[in-house]
């Protein structure tokens, strides 16, 4: 278990890296006004409108960096910070969401994928809960059906894996889409631009480094269950 302990820190050692990263971008790109002096809020509105798309709202939600598009209720939800910002990073970040809406209405396959996975992936985070508190607790009890709970465990691990490298597309898709409109409408100079891009770049690198701690995670529990087989 020690390993996979260690496995863990690693990984959220380099996925606090990369958010740290992320915030000082943030944070450096927002102390830039843009030429156009739009806020995030009409940066989106415009992308929406410009890609036919009238039946998602965007709101202003509390935080920094809680941004996010839903489908289920066709919200575009944009942190304080972007919604009222008018520089590159709040431009940036709204029209990334708004990115995932023109995926949503166009059904881009790997989003609806996605969608799909997500009670898939709720689901497999609780069964993973239950079977690592019965292998924590339950002593005697589970040795007997100690492959049958680590293949539990590799399972659920196989979902967080595809899930996680499943968001790369849709993530990076959503940014060319939205980098791609941002140029050709004029929203933004091409300096801007370039800023823009930098700020995306290193919210990608977030997932990136998620999808490879699932990974590493997914492979030692399959070295634990093949180990356990062998003996």
């Amino acid at each position: 278990m020690m390993l996979y302990y260690v496995i863990i820190g690693v990984t959220m050692l380099i996925s606090w890296m990369a958010s740290s990263r992320l915030k000082n971008k943030f944070k450096k790109y927002s102390q830039i006004q843009l030429a156009k002096d739009l806020t995030g809020a009409d940066v989106a509105r415009l992308m929406l409108a410009d890609n036919g798309i009238h039946d998602v709202k965007v709101t202003c939600v509390s935080g920094e960096l809680t941004d996010h598009y839903n489908p289920a209720n066709k919200t575009v939800n944009l942190s304080e910070p972007v919604y009222h910002g008018r520089n590159a990073a709040a431009t940036a970040v709204a029209a990334h969401e708004c990115g995932h809406a023109v995926q949503h209405a166009k059904a881009y396959s790997m989003l609806q994928f996605r969608s799909a996975m997500v009670p898939i992936q709720s689901i497999s985070g609780t069964i993973q809960q239950v079977v690592m508190m019965a292998m924590f607790f339950g002593g005697a009890f589970i040795y007997n059906s100690l492959p049958t709970a680590i293949l539990l465990i590799v399972g659920c691990n196989l979902v967080f894996t595809l899930f996680a490298f499943i968001t790369l597309p849709v993530e990076y898709d959503a940014s060319n889409r939205a980098l791609a409109w941002i140029e050709a409408r004029g929203i933004v100079n091409s300096s801007e631009h370039a800023m823009a891009k930098d700020a995306l770049n290193a919210a990608a690198r977030t997932y990136v480094v998620a999808a490879i701690g699932a990974l590493a995670s997914l492979l030692f529990w399959v070295m634990m269950f093949l180990g356990g087989s062998r003996d």
